[in-house]
């Protein structure tokens, strides 16, 4: 469903043109987004792109400099405080007490936010994210996707209408992010709305749409498929030797617009086709380069969109 469609039932967020600075540098710059009902918003970027100051914005933590909207129908400039009670937000960081167990913990969340029978509340969590058996283990003993299955089980607890999380598995394996990936789909399955931010460009492609955000403006939303044809990438897969030198005469090249190693191969992008196919015409001739015609990827297109990005602190 796109924006336009959408009925302000379908709304959980709908920001227009927020912009916050500190130091007089601009951190999010005239930023509008819109995430629907029960669908999981992907926000991605680099480090110091913006997201956890948007973020921040959207739950009533930090007012805008300028710019409007609302958050599950509250403006998030004057009734901030309706919007932290209905909203669970999980930090980059680990917030609950180290020297708590995760009952402890669990309970305390459920004490602290009201909710009917903590200890009944706090065994439920235990049980829905896999932590029964560890129920006495201290916080502080966990490992990283561990404390991040204790964190979502303390956002959760209240029954929120809206959960954040900024970069929840960073540091965490693969096997606990497909995991936590798991749950996430089956709340939003409940029809609970998830905003995500990560620089993990598979947990993107989980998502059911993304936003994509270089030094504080929004610069691609849509789904996967919408971004990665909007980007608009002719892409080349090339495999052979002697590929770091090829990769640094192909960036210097005009027409190429994206040049990154995968694995064993070089993927050469750009915007347009026929200046590509010019650039790389003399290295076609190679008889020790294999070339072939490749779909652009997810990646392909965050590579070329931070290539036209301006750092804000330069």
């Amino acid at each position: 469903m796109s924006e336009t469609t959408a009925t302000n039932h379908d709304i959980v967020i709908d920001v227009r043109g927020l912009t916050k600075s500190f130091g007089g540098r601009p951190v999010v710059k005239n930023l509008s987004m819109q995430v629907r009902r029960g669908q999981i918003y992907g926000f991605l970027g680099p480090n110091g792109s913006g997201k956890t100051t948007t973020i921040r914005m959207l739950c009533g933590l930090l007012t805008p400099d300028s710019g409007e909207g609302t958050c599950l129908g509250f403006d998030i400039r004057t009734q901030s405080d309706q919007i932290k009670r209905r909203v669970g937000y999980m930090t980059q960081r680990f917030s609950l007490y180290q020297d708590l167990s995760i009952r402890e913990n669990l309970e305390f969340v459920a004490r602290v936010f009201g909710v009917p029978d903590p200890a009944g509340a706090a065994r439920a969590a235990i049980e829905r994210l896999g932590l029964k058996g560890r129920e006495k283990q201290l916080a502080s003993e966990l490992s990283g996707g561990w404390k991040q299955r204790l964190a979502l089980g303390a956002c959760i607890l209240p029954s929120p209408d809206l959960l954040l999380l900024d970069e929840p598995t960073a540091g965490v394996d693969p096997k606990a992010r497909r995991e936590f990936w798991s749950e996430i789909h089956a709340l939003a399955a409940e029809g609970l709305t998830v905003l995500v931010s990560t620089h993990y460009m598979d947990e993107a492609e989980r998502c059911h749409e993304i936003a994509y955000i270089a030094y504080g403006k929004l610069l691609a939303r849509g789904t996967v498929d919408e971004v990665v044809r909007a980007a608009g990438l002719t892409t080349w897969r090339v495999t052979g030797a002697d590929l770091q030198n090829l990769a640094a005469a192909l960036t210097a090249t005009p027409g190429v617009d994206m040049v990154a190693p995968f694995g064993a191969s070089l993927h050469v992008g750009g915007r347009d086709s026929a200046a590509l196919e010019r650039a790389i015409a003399p290295w076609q001739g190679d008889a020790g380069l294999n070339w072939t015609r490749d779909e652009a990827t997810l990646e392909d297109v965050f590579i070329d969109l931070m290539g036209n990005a301006t750092d804000n602190f330069q």
